[in-house]
Parts: structure tokens; sequence; C-alpha cells
């Protein structure tokens, strides 16, 4: 089966984060990354001879979802050990808050492609899937890169990696509209 490829590079997030289980490096240590992620998408042409219609990551949510969670944001892991520390700046208005399973560039690549991939595969009847995604820090040469070893069983539910919103009502609400396209993600 004859598919092409077609990338999209999502830029421009300044993203804090600690991995508080590296005990032995600085990474420990909150620091943040302008982050960019480089996804690759797979599939047959559609009738505009195009793998993947950027122009629908407005429309479809995409964008506003990854500016929500990776723009101006600290990002820490469910049980990291000073959450309620987190929790606390966060109510005050010192940092937006964002919690997720696990952090760091190897589980942020892994994040954006099941998000991403559970919205377009549905959104194109699965013409269209996500074949990898890789995540860079900043300038550095450093890069981490998730892909799917096979599409069937890269259908990574995001139960598996819940999001805790720390927001308004109004917020939540909007956010859950945008995520009726994407009928696997749990929001709380």
């Amino acid at each position: 089966m004859n598919s092409h490829l077609s990338t999209k590079i999502l830029n421009g997030y300044s993203t804090a984060f600690r991995q508080w289980r590296a005990l032995h490096s600085h990474c420990k240590f909150i620091h943040g990354y302008a982050l960019k992620f480089k996804i690759t998408f797979s599939g047959k042409l559609d009738d505009k001879n195009w793998v993947c219609d950027f122009g629908s990551f407005k429309r479809n949510g995409i964008k506003e979802h990854m500016s929500y969670m990776f723009d101006h944001t600290t990002i820490v892991a469910k049980d990291d050990p000073e959450l309620a520390f987190f929790q606390i700046m966060d109510k005050k208005g010192l940092i937006q808050l964002r919690i997720l399973d696990h952090v760091g560039c190897e589980k942020f690549a892994e994040y954006v492609f099941s998000y991403i991939n559970s919205i377009i595969s549905k959104e194109t009847n699965n013409r269209v899937l996500v074949e990898k995604v890789e995540c860079f820090e900043g300038d550095t040469n450093n890069s981490a890169i998730f892909k799917s070893e096979n599409h069937n069983k890269s259908k990574i539910s995001m139960q598996n990696n819940e999001m805790i919103l720390n927001e308004s009502k109004d917020k939540k609400n909007k956010i859950k509209n945008i995520f009726k396209k994407a009928s696997t993600i749990n929001i709380y």
C-alpha cells in the first residue's frame, strides 16, 4: 500500500517542567525550553492532493490545545511529590499548571502523537495517521522521537495520558467542546 508523507512544525512554546525522578541530574530542577514539535503524517492524498490539511488545525482545535498545553505553562507529573505546591502557585496566578502522567521530551512527543493522531485519524476516517512526532528542546541539539511501530497499536487512548485541567468552569467547557471531536480524551 503506497502512501505519502508530509510534515508540520509547531513551535514557539515556552514550557517549564521538571523531572523529579532525575535526582542525579540538574533536570530535577524546574527548567524550561522553547519546545518545537515536528509531526510527520502518512496517508493517501485527498482530492486536493494533500496528505493532511494543516489549515484544519485551527478549526479542529489542535492549534489552541497545543498552545494551552505548552505555551508559557509549567508541566509536572501527576505523581510529583511537590504537586500540591505547584497547585498553590497555579491558584495564586504564578504559573499556568498542566499535569500529565509523565514529563520530558520523550513523553511530550508521545502525548502530542496520541493527541493529534486521535483527532486527525477520526477526522479523515483513518486516511491520515500520525507517523511520528519529534520534540525539540529549544535550540539545543536534543530531540526525542515517538513513532508508531504499528498503526493499529498506535491508537493510544488519551486515557493513558489523563489531563487534569486547572481552569475555570468556562475554560473547561470550552476545552471540552474542542475535545468532543476526539472521543477518547478525558478531562478532569
